[in-house]
């Protein structure tokens, strides 16, 4: 007899944003004819870059004639991609540990986010921060690596605190870990990592052979010099990281769907029997099995990204949503309200006054001001009290929604 994945039904019965959506949907439906302006789920507003549409529009002609039609593509990506994503994001900030090898184009950061826990072995202890993104903890749990529940938390699943006396920055662990979850710039709270503090957690995880999973997708929006945009730019990072990246926040992909993944073949670590295990090859291997590839025309449409107009049109989206976070944040401190984010990064962490329980300060931002926030705590216990608000609405909506947090000023 058929029997169902039991992890399933030690998550919360639905995810953080579809209860967002849940919630919102009920208030919708309770007060008709109220505009609300929605900051909660990070997705963008801007249009793709005119060049891409372009290059999009020429692999879709090619792909109606037999000389110029692509089936199936590499897995792990076109090498016309890898070899721009190496040359531009890396090579050129300065990262010389790359190969084009080491570079996975998927169809986004929360998929291989995911997936990695398909090279994971058993009895790993996995470090996650609190707040912090819920795919690192729920993916963990639905693959079986995070363990029984025990005491509220999981036999496997290590919460590493970022509280905010310390500025969400994450401290050091007594006892050693084996996975470690890190992103910065950070989703939700957007504070940023310097090199001295992304050292100690690289020269942390080479001390205890452990493996980091960076999350950088918003590496884009870092402002402040001395903030690395890549883990690589740490020495010795690229036997111990694996870094991820995507399209969609910095050039509007968040419908397309491209990012990519980098596994270092410098990556070695061993099975439970102590045989050599090479992640790179692994995911490779995974990715062969699971995986069709990202497909040609979204492909050149990225490519397109790394030509002059491309990148300059990154910039402007950059500066765009930027120019948002930063008058949010401005506003909430002129509220006199705690606040982080909106420096190196689209997001703004705020707990507003007087402080109280996340879910019903969601209810009251809804009520009072007519704008959908994202509930802190649903990025962990850390997050209670506190909320989040996205830049990546449009100049208007942010606008309006900072007329409204000033009207009872």
């Amino acid at each position: 007899m058929f029997t169902a994945n039991q992890n399933f039904r030690m998550l919360p019965e639905s995810y953080l944003f579809s209860e967002v959506g849940r919630r919102l949907r009920e208030f919708k439906e309770k007060n008709p004819g109220r505009e609300v302006i929605r900051m909660d789920i990070g997705d963008v507003t801007r249009p793709l870059p005119e060049c891409v549409v372009e290059a999009m529009r020429r692999a879709i002609d090619e792909m109606g004639h037999a000389e110029t039609f692509h089936g199936y593509g590499p897995e792990q990506g076109y090498d016309f991609l890898r070899e721009l994503i190496l040359e531009y994001d890396y090579v050129q900030m300065g990262v010389k540990c790359l190969g084009a090898e080491d570079i996975f184009v998927s169809d986004g950061a929360k998929s291989d986010l995911g997936n990695l826990t398909d090279i994971f072995g058993i009895d790993l202890r996995i470090g996650v921060t609190t707040p912090g993104y819920p795919v690192y903890a729920d993916s963990n749990v639905l693959s079986g690596a995070a363990g029984i529940p025990v005491g509220g938390g999981w036999e496997r699943l290590i919460e590493i605190p970022c509280p905010a006396f310390n500025g969400f920055m994450p401290e050091l662990p007594e006892s050693p870990l084996d996975v470690i979850y890190l992103c910065y710039p950070n989703n939700p709270t957007g504070t940023s990592m310097t090199r001295e503090q992304l050292t100690e957690w690289v020269d942390y995880a080479l001390m205890c052979k452990a493996l980091i999973i960076y999350d950088s997708a918003y590496e884009a929006y870092i402002t402040q010099p001395g903030i690395p945009h890549s883990i690589y730019e740490i020495p010795g990072a690229e036997k111990v990281a694996i870094e991820v990246r995507s399209f969609s926040k910095t050039a509007g992909f968040t419908g397309v769907r491209c990012g990519y993944t980098v596994v270092p073949r410098t990556l070695e670590f061993g099975f439970a029997d102590g045989a050599e295990a090479s992640l790179n090859r692994m995911w490779l291997r995974r990715q062969t099995t699971k995986f069709n590839g990202v497909g040609y025309i979204v492909q050149k449409g990225a490519e397109a990204l790394y030509t002059p107009e491309g990148r300059e049109a990154i910039e402007r989206n950059v500066a765009y949503y930027m120019k948002n976070a930063r008058d949010l944040r401005e506003a909430i401190i002129s509220k006199r309200w705690e606040v982080f984010g909106g420096v190196n990064a689209p997001y703004v962490w705020f707990r507003p006054l007087p402080h109280g329980d996340s879910w019903k300060w969601f209810e009251r931002m809804l009520g009072e001001y007519g704008i959908s926030s994202t509930p802190g705590v649903g990025f962990g216990a850390m997050g209670e009290g506190w909320l989040r608000l996205t830049g990546f609405g449009s100049r208007e909506n942010t606008r309006e929604a900072i007329d409204r947090l000033m009207s009872d000023m």
